[in-house]
C-alpha cells in the first residue's frame, strides 16, 4: 500500500467521526478529554430527526438500575417515552444528558424520559457520572449487554434517541447529540405529549 493511500484512507477515518456527530459504540476506549477542543467537536449536537422508522413498536428489553430494579420496557407503554442510549464516553451524549434532564422536568408526568447507558461497565461508571452531575429528574437505566441498541437496528451510534407514543409506537429518532430544548425538540415531543398525540 502506498504511503499517499495510507494518508488518504487515514484522513478519511478522521473526518467521519466529526460528521457523525456521534460515538462508535465500535471503539469506546479513547473517551474524550473534558474542555478539549476535540470534545467540543465531537460533542457537537448537530443529529437530526429520522421519521423512517415511524411506527415500529417500543422493543421490550430487561433495563437495571445501580441496585438491580428492573425496568422492562415493554411496559412502558401509556404515556409517551423518550428512550435515549447513551454512554459515559461519548462527548455529544454527555452534552445532550442536562438538556434531556430539563425535558424531564419540563413535561413531568406526561412523558417519561428513560436514558439507557450502553457502558460494558455498568454502574460502576454510570453511578459516578450521575453523581457529579446531579440530575434532578433523569434515573441511571443501565444496559450493559446492549439490548436496546441491537433491538432498535444495532446502528453503532451514540447517542440515539426515539420517540415513542403513549401506544408504544415510534414517531422518530434521533442518531447523534440533539438540543432537547430547542424548538424542533419540542414540536417533536409536543406531537406525542398533546392530547390525541401521535
Amino acid at each position: 500500500m502506498s504511503v499517499r493511500l495510507s494518508l488518504t484512507l487515514l484522513a478519511s477515518v478522521v473526518m467521519v467521526g466529526p460528521l457523525l456527530a456521534g460515538c462508535s459504540k465500535e471503539d469506546p476506549a479513547a473517551p474524550q478529554a473534558e474542555g478539549t477542543a476535540a470534545a467540543a467537536d465531537a460533542g457537537a449536537l448537530t443529529g437530526e430527526i429520522d421519521r423512517s422508522h415511524a411506527g415500529d413498536l417500543l422493543p421490550a428489553a430487561m433495563l437495571s438500575d445501580p441496585d438491580g430494579k428492573p425496568l422492562n420496557t415493554a411496559a412502558l407503554s401509556g404515556k409517551p417515552v423518550l428512550l435515549n442510549l447513551w454512554a459515559t464516553w461519548c462527548a455529544p451524549c454527555v452534552e445532550e444528558m442536562p438538556l434531556l434532564d430539563g425535558v424531564a422536568g419540563d413535561y413531568g408526568d406526561r412523558l417519561r424520559v428513560v436514558t439507557a447507558s450502553q457502558d460494558l461497565e455498568g454502574a460502576s461508571k454510570v453511578v459516578p457520572f450521575f453523581d457529579k452531575a446531579k440530575f434532578a429528574h433523569l434515573e441511571p437505566w443501565l444496559d450493559r449487554e446492549n439490548r436496546l441498541s441491537e433491538a432498535l437496528g444495532g446502528e453503532g451510534v451514540l447517542p440515539t434517541t426515539v420517540l415513542y407514543s403513549a401506544s408504544g409506537e415510534e414517531i422518530a429518532r434521533v442518531v447523534g447529540g440533539f438540543d432537547w430544548q430547542g424548538v424542533e425538540a419540542k414540536a417533536l415531543i409536543d406531537e406525542a405529549v398533546a392530547p390525541g398525540g401521535a
